[in-house]
């Protein structure tokens, strides 16, 4: 089990939480898992918690900080979309919060990776363009990259999207696409949110996972890791 820490932003000294999952046997890297906008949920703790089982050093930052410190969410509540919504928007869907995920990254050893979920999606995305230190990113269903096709992943990136998704309609897949055409672009059976309790498609979920330790693993620096 993990435990919460606070972090700095560079930018302004501003102090915020984080989920810190540490490893007790042989580590494979740092990890920095971004949230959807429902926060640093019980899923993702446990999820943060199963990737430091398998030797990640696991932050997941509270991005929201800035608007409400110490909120974390049940795993969907829809009595609090439309003010988690706004938050969202207040980032620019994480093009605002990056100074809190540079300072996750700068807290764990290298290499450090990054995965991020819906609004954490995007600002994976932003992540691999904008901040430094990242080794590789794996970005699921991120609904406003489409919105952030001018910025280039500076480290190895891929995205999970699911084909029936409505919040990411085919128009914005091909768009993607189109954009950045040597992206790797796994599509799924399965609608939104396929990782997390409220869309959960479980053939999905561990196709993506497997993915994303390949896609880690390809990038880690490690000798004799392919």
């Amino acid at each position: 089990m993990g435990e919460t820490v606070q972090l700095v932003s560079a930018k302004d000294g501003f102090r915020f939480a984080a989920y810190h999952a540490g490893v007790s046997d042989a580590r494979r890297g740092g990890l920095v898992i971004l949230h959807a906008i429902w926060g640093v949920t019980p899923h993702l703790r446990a999820l943060a918690d199963e990737y430091a089982q398998g030797g990640y050093e696991v932050l997941v930052p509270s991005l929201f900080d800035r608007f409400q410190q110490g909120f974390a969410a049940r795993d969907t509540d829809p009595a609090l979309l439309d003010r988690q919504m706004g938050f969202g928007e207040a980032t620019h869907w994480g093009a605002d919060v990056l100074d809190a995920v540079q300072a996750a990254i700068d807290a764990l050893a290298p290499p450090v990776f990054a995965m991020g979920f819906c609004f954490g999606g995007t600002t994976a995305w932003l992540a691999a363009a904008r901040c430094t230190g990242l080794a590789a990113v794996s970005s699921f269903y991120g609904g406003q990259i489409v919105d952030y096709l001018e910025d280039a992943p500076q480290a190895p990136t891929i995205l999970h999207l699911g084909k029936t998704d409505e919040l990411i309609p085919p128009a914005n897949v091909e768009a993607i696409r189109a954009a950045h055409p040597d992206l790797p672009v796994f599509m799924y059976d399965a609608g939104h949110a396929f990782v997390a309790p409220n869309g959960f498609d479980e053939d999905s979920a561990r196709l993506s996972k497997l993915r994303t330790l390949a896609h880690f693993s390809r990038n880690s620096g490690v000798r004799g890791e392919r």
